[in-house]
């Protein structure tokens, strides 16, 4: 296992080290506000602002390079797509979403504590975001609104307790947490999405509140349940107001995506009452109470879906429910399972949701192991793979769960269990990736979850898998691709392709190695890639891993921020 994980890092730094840039990447941003935002009295958020255009990676002067004239030439492409020998195993998969939570309420995952001097913070998250990195995520999910506050500057929220111990209280020395994690995992290459709790207004009759709190300036929005302050969905204003607070983070943040836990309607506490009778009076549509909250739930999600469309629509939008739609037991469509249901429990019709497409991708929690009898974990994964309709449909795992196998659930304590629900996942073909809950529990690696990832199932690359109904237009390909032997190794370089004809340049590239004279070109074998150059002024890549007495070929292609990839380019050396 030592062995394999010193693999693992050596690949991952030859990735990595290989690529060579000019400059840092820089992505061209909508002009956005400097001043630190007042504290006391928050700006409102803007709610009918002209359409952002998509940012590009910037183009910087080209740099004239002298190369050493080689024996090189231009190779025709050759089934392309021909799959790996059979005595080299299963080819792993090149598309694959590889994400992780990141929970900042309760600092359960970061900051490590409320309080934390700027410097630390920043330090928890660069580390972090490295070993995720190592370990072949591609993809994070932050918390960035634990309790109608905020984890960034340019908004209308008070400043989060559990980043400056406070609600309300500025990072000092001042600086913007979320600008700051969105370019940390842009330079490491992966996507960030932005995730918002919906219900939530106040966290425990304890927290910290700032005046400025929704609570106060707007008592009527909320109501009290289970010893919190809740959003009352059914109110048309709240929904607005919920809305205007993600488009504003769409507008002035360079995210990928939009992302929501399972809250929406709280879940029950014995002997409380969700106490909405005058809402649901003022606002009666004809529908019972149960259908009417699910159907503001709905609203709730086309709003926010549109909003997010109508700002920036290359805007990935994603929920992550409670796992169960509904039992079998209740509904014949439904699941063979018995345990809490989302549509009945917390007004969420999350079927509805992806079969009209409302959501770009879902991501059901389902924290069960295959041993647990009530709802085995293969039994759900597989009845949504059969429902996922129009999105893509990732697997929330409970990572935090590994190692801790009971009575009730007794799978959770087999160091087998894990890797058995990625093995399962992998064969289905609706599954495109997974999510883990949560960073902490990747950290602490318990039963060698981590080391499962990084040795095993992500040794190899993957790209994101592109969402075709928001982009399905490839970036041209690198143009006047070269290569040379050096010192260090055999060097590549080339040009930045044109824009295509969506507008979009190249957001990285990726660089696959071949040996012989005119070998297969195996592009959908993440085995053969040897680097991914990140920026789309990133267009020179070393490959030190090579012998100096064998002929090599090269392809390199670019990929665009939705992750649709060129067509190929190549180069043979020797």
């Amino acid at each position: 296992m030592r062995a394999l994980a010193y693999l693992g890092l050596l690949l991952l730094a030859i990735l990595s080290d290989g690529c060579r840039r000019p400059e840092p990447v820089v992505v061209r941003r909508p002009p956005v506000r400097t001043t630190k935002p007042p504290v006391a009295k928050p700006a409102p958020v803007p709610q009918s602002p002209p359409v952002a255009a998509k940012p590009q990676p910037s183009k910087p002067t080209t740099v004239t390079v002298t190369v050493p004239s080689a024996d090189i030439d231009a190779l025709e492409t050759e089934a392309m797509n021909e799959p790996m020998p059979d005595e080299l195993g299963a080819v792993p998969p090149k598309r694959e979403f590889r994400a992780v939570w990141i929970a900042t309420v309760d600092n359960i995952d970061w900051p490590s504590k409320k309080g934390l001097p700027v410097a630390n913070q920043q330090r928890e998250i660069v580390d972090m975001f490295d070993q995720q990195q190592q370990m072949g995520i591609n993809a994070v999910i932050v918390q960035i609104r634990s309790a109608a506050d905020a984890f960034y500057a340019k908004s209308a929220e008070p400043w989060s307790e559990w980043l400056t111990g406070q609600q309300g209280l500025a990072p000092n020395p001042f600086y913007d947490p979320l600008e700051f994690m969105i370019d940390q995992a842009h330079q490491r290459g992966m996507e960030f999405h932005a995730w918002f709790n919906l219900d939530r207004a106040t966290f425990s009759k304890t927290a910290s509140i700032a005046p400025s709190n929704i609570i106060y300036r707007k008592p009527g929005w909320v109501f009290t349940y289970g010893g919190r302050k809740l959003f009352n969905l059914g109110a048309p204003a709240v929904r607005t107001y919920i809305a205007g607070i993600v488009a504003n983070v769409v507008r002035e943040y360079d995210i990928d995506g939009i992302h929501f836990d399972d809250y929406f309607y709280p879940y029950a506490v014995a002997g409380q009452t969700l106490r909405d009778d005058s809402t649901y009076q003022a606002n009666f549509n004809g529908m019972k109470k149960d259908d009417w909250r699910r159907d503001n739930v709905t609203k709730l999600i086309v709003e926010i879906r549109d909003s997010i469309r109508a700002n920036k629509p290359w805007i990935k939008f994603g929920v992550s429910p409670f796992g169960i739609w509904k039992n079998q037991s209740n509904d014949a469509e439904g699941s063979a399972t018995n345990g809490g249901q989302s549509y009945y429990d917390l007004y969420a019709d999350t079927r509805k949701w992806v079969r009209e497409g409302l959501v770009d991708y879902i991501v059901p929690q389902i924290y069960f192991s295959t041993e647990f009898n009530r709802v085995p974990y293969k039994t759900l994964v597989g009845w949504w793979a059969r429902n996922c309709g129009k999105c893509h449909l990732y697997i929330g795992h409970g990572a935090y769960r590994v190692g801790r196998g009971s009575e009730r659930d007794p799978g959770w304590g087999r160091a087998t269990e894990f890797p058995e629900q990625m093995r399962y996942n992998r064969q289905q073909s609706s599954v495109l990736g997974s999510v883990f809950f949560s960073a902490k529990s990747l950290k602490t690696n318990p039963l060698s979850i981590r080391d499962s990832l990084q040795t095993n199932f992500y040794r190899y690359p993957a790209l994101v898998p592109p969402m075709t109904w928001l982009d399905s237009i490839p970036p041209l390909p690198p143009r006047d691709l070269k290569a040379a032997d050096t010192a260090e190794g055999i060097e590549l370089f080339w040009q930045q392709p044109d824009e295509a004809e969506d507008g979009d340049g190249a957001n990285y590239y990726i660089v696959y190695r071949f040996e012989g004279q005119r070998p297969r070109l195996r592009l959908n074998d993440p085995r053969c890639i040897v680097g991914q150059c990140i920026g789309e002024s990133t267009t020179r890549f070393i490959d030190k891993n090579v012998d100096p007495k064998k002929k090599y070929v090269y392809v390199v292609t670019a990929v665009d921020r939705l992750h649709n990839e060129s067509k190929e380019v190549i180069v043979k050396v020797r």
